[in-house]
């Protein structure tokens, strides 16, 4: 019953931003350390950034400095705030738990392009 609706991708120029929502339901959010992902054509899927239940945060090196990760647990829903956006960050992203050992549904995810 877990349901993640991912929003906010676009087309967005090199050095631009965007900020993603990720909607939650079917779960204690509050109680689960959240993530986001992306995957590009032909890649694996890869960990983008991550926080815990206690507001830890963790973020791959290739976005370090650049996206922001935050959650609302009143509003269920986690933020991925992606500032001076590069052509490699093109991907579709997608939200989950952060431990994917729990093998949560992925949902459709939202795609960002990042291109002049």
């Amino acid at each position: 019953q877990v349901q993640l609706v991912e929003s906010g991708g676009g087309l967005v120029q090199p050095g631009g931003s965007l900020r993603l929502s990720c909607t939650t339901s079917g779960m204690i959010f509050s109680h689960n350390a959240m993530g986001w992902y992306r995957q590009a054509p032909g890649n694996k899927r890869e960990m983008v950034a991550t926080m815990t239940v206690t507001g830890i945060t963790d973020y791959a090196d290739s976005v370090k400095g650049r996206f922001t990760i935050a959650r609302d647990n009143d509003k269920k829903t986690v933020y991925l705030q992606m500032n001076n956006l590069k052509p490699e960050d093109t991907a579709v992203y997608f939200c989950n738990h952060a431990y994917t050992r729990y093998e949560w549904p992925w949902g459709q995810g939202t795609r960002v392009t990042v291109s002049s």
